[in-house]
């Protein structure tokens, strides 16, 4: 049965699907008015642990947790996260409203009225990573674009008429699927069956208003109708992280040994000449590459340096990366105040990167570590074509 505002959908007696857009003032009402009237046991919110803790507690950046990203890797995951945030604040400053803000009216009537709130989206790190190891260079360089490009189009649109145009929607969700294929399956196909198999968890013996985007209703609504109990097997499988394929394990290894072998066999052949060559070819192109890289950032000239002296030492070993250094080095020279770790969460666009002290320790680690990959390479390249001379 289907309600007569096509945003909000009743499965069975037990489940309510309300489709809402994450920018819009009507989408907050219409869930403070379905929770008011349906009065559910639980409000299943499209939000992993994470976002909901960003959103409820308000949490903000901190140094403790800047340093833990650069330590962990995750400078390239946080970068992208922000630029998807950024774009959809781009949709909600015309209507004066964050971005999630009828997921936090949600949570906030759910606590009001004692009712229980159940996280049913799947981490949006998990999601992330299934989505670009996913993509195809050409969808990753796409998609890149189209989050730090500008936007030329100077053509409005009414959200309100976006979500109540099912066509509309429908035909916006398979452009996206057009343009990163990769990336749509894993946004959309994915999560929807994901969505709609932790609905069920939780609608076993209580009535569950489950509030979720609405390019998100269609797919839910089909797998809820075909699915007769939870998958907990399934669900297992969609929130598994990517492994990394044997090829890319061998990969960080093998330029190391390439190198070790030139060594080895200079030194055998008693060519010490060869050697210098080859051990200053590596530390050049190394260098060199980091130091573009983090200066490309704006890094601090500390920073430069630390990235040029780190990298010919750490693209000897995969566990290690000069970007790590770089962005450390960064932090102590050019730390992030308290306001400038909130306001990174609130950058409008990707320029901000440079001028926002957080945002320039992200940049500084994520570009460190591509230049000193890329010098690795380029150093393996030359060294490999003066030993074929």
């Amino acid at each position: 049965m289907e309600n007569n505002n096509n945003l909000v959908i009743s499965i069975d007696d037990n489940i309510r699907l309300v489709g809402t857009a994450h920018v819009s003032k009507d989408s907050v009402d219409l869930v403070r008015s379905e929770i008011e009237e349906w009065n559910p046991d639980i409000v299943a919110v499209e939000l992993c642990e994470s976002r909901f803790k960003a959103l409820s507690e308000n949490r903000r950046l901190d140094k403790e947790s800047l340093l833990k990203v650069i330590k962990e890797g995750k400078a390239p995951l946080i970068i992208a996260q922000s630029l998807l945030a950024s774009k959809q604040r781009k949709l909600g400053i015309t209507e004066d409203l964050q971005p999630g803000a009828e997921l936090i009216e949600a949570i906030y009537l759910a606590k009001e009225k004692h009712k229980e709130v159940a996280l049913i989206d799947r981490d949006i790190q998990v999601t992330l990573r299934r989505a670009w190891k996913k993509m195809k260079l050409r969808e990753k360089i796409s998609l890149l674009w189209s989050l730090v490009g500008e936007d030329e189009s100077t053509e409005e649109f009414d959200i309100k008429e976006i979500l109540e145009n099912k066509d509309l929607m429908t035909m916006m969700i398979e452009e996206l699927k057009e343009v990163a294929p990769g990336a749509g399956s894993v946004l959309v196909d994915e999560r929807d069956e994901f969505l709609a198999h932790k609905i069920l968890q939780n609608s076993e013996s209580s009535k569950v208003l489950a509030v979720i985007g609405a390019g998100h209703l269609t797919g839910v609504q089909s797998h809820l109708h075909e699915l007769k109990k939870p998958n907990n097997t399934r669900i297992a499988t969609l929130s598994e992280v990517p492994r990394k394929t044997l090829f890319q394990k061998v990969i960080p290894w093998l330029i190391p040994l390439v190198l070790f072998g030139f060594i080895v066999k200079s030194g055998l052949d008693n060519d010490f000449n060869e050697l210098a060559e080859i051990l200053t070819t590596w530390a050049l192109a190394n260098s060199i590459c980091a130091a573009v890289a983090v200066i490309l950032a704006r890094g601090h000239i500390f920073s430069v340096i630390t990235a040029a002296i780190a990298s010919p030492i750490t693209s000897l070993n995969p566990f290690l990366a000069a970007g790590w250094f770089a962005g450390y080095v960064q932090m102590k020279m050019d730390e992030p105040t308290t306001e400038d770790l909130t306001n990174f969460l609130k950058l409008e666009d990707w320029k901000s990167y440079w001028t926002n002290p957080a945002g320039k320790v992200l940049l500084v680690t994520a570009l460190g570590n591509l230049g000193s990959m890329s010098g690795a390479w380029v150093a393996a390249s030359i060294i490999g074509i003066l030993g074929a001379l």
